[in-house]
């Protein structure tokens, strides 16, 4: 029986590399990997599996027509997490490059597959695109509400991928995760941003008065999704939206506050800064359809996931103190 070929898109970022070490363990299944390389994706990241006999990567860009319908030609699944997904970029700086990539960069990847069918193409969209709770939880029925451009751009290539299933009846799966944490993770994002302010004994930096609550996915966690995403039957999940969430939301002032606790740092530490533009106040998924299509449930407690990524962090200084990880605006927004 021929072996199963996954491409992942943005496979050098945090959580497509996470997946990609994750299926390899997990599954007998060839991956590619696939990524341009930008400021969230390192080569770092694939270390662990660089010369793996089962994994290959290719250095390259969504958007690039011609070589997307090449790789594709060579593969049977398409797990699509390529995205510029940095929204403080995206408010500061313009929308033109997420646009580019998290829509245009799914619109080749679609046509694509049309070209050449695969067994099924799985879209990383965003919990972000549903914006505020209006209800809790939130289930994939809630209105798509985003609220900064970045955010924008994941629900156009969600609808856009969903409007490929309905006109051409292609094999379409959308995931939409909730914020995941975890080693590996770019300084840019709150919890590793907390946890290396925390250790260099720098103020953590807390947007408005921090009451805004999240979902928190351990990254371990999400990779087990998307691997019971390929392995279910695909008619079951063709054309389907699917949470990947805890069900539980936590603040980013209780998520300082466990932080600094945790590394034996003091409360003062922590400063509030000007809120940011587009604030989500409350996010919190619901799990039932996961649990019913997938059988899947996130098996990791967010003191657990802490716990670990806090560790991964102390013991990785020279990895997140790396030049290009310690963009201007990481360490004073």
């Amino acid at each position: 029986m021929k072996t199963k070929r996954v491409l992942v898109t943005g496979g050098a970022g945090f959580i497509p590399s996470n997946f990609v070490r994750h299926i390899l363990q997990a599954t007998p299944y060839e991956v590619v990997s696939l990524d341009a390389l930008t400021y969230a994706g390192s080569m770092d990241n694939l270390a662990a599996v660089s010369s793996h006999e089962r994994h290959s990567f290719v250095h390259g860009d969504i958007r690039d027509p011609d070589l997307v319908r090449e790789v594709v030609a060579e593969v049977d699944v398409i797990v699509n997490a390529a995205a510029e997904s940095h929204v403080a970029k995206s408010i500061d700086e313009g929308a033109s490059e997420f646009v580019t990539t998290n829509v245009e960069g799914t619109q080749i990847l679609l046509d694509a597959i049309r070209e050449q069918p695969v067994e099924r193409f799985i879209l990383f969209s965003s919990s972000e695109v549903y914006g505020t709770a209006l209800y809790e939880p939130m289930d994939e029925e809630h209105p798509l509400n985003p609220r900064s451009p970045y955010a924008a751009t994941k629900a156009g290539a969600d609808r856009l991928a969903y409007s490929y299933y309905v006109t051409y009846g292609l094999p379409i799966v959308i995931v939409r995760p909730f914020n995941n944490y975890g080693p590996r993770q770019h300084p840019e994002k709150v919890i590793p941003r907390f946890v290396t302010q925390a250790l260099s004994g720098e103020p953590l930096t807390i947007h408005g008065d921090g009451h805004a609550s999240r979902d928190w996915l351990y990254v371990d966690d999400d990779a087990e999704a998307i691997e019971a995403v390929i392995e279910a039957p695909i008619g079951r999940l063709s054309g389907e939206v699917v949470n990947l969430a805890t069900g539980r939301d936590i603040s980013v002032e209780e998520i300082a506050d466990k932080v600094l606790k945790a590394l034996g740092k003091p409360g003062s530490l922590r400063v509030n800064v000007e809120e940011r533009p587009g604030q989500v106040d409350r996010h919190i998924g619901s799990t039932e359809k996961a649990e019913r299509l997938l059988g899947w449930r996130a098996r990791t407690s967010f003191e657990e996931g802490l716990e670990r990524t806090i560790s991964w962090y102390r013991d990785n200084e020279a990895w997140w103190r790396a030049p290009e990880r310690r963009p201007a605006d990481v360490f004073s927004s």
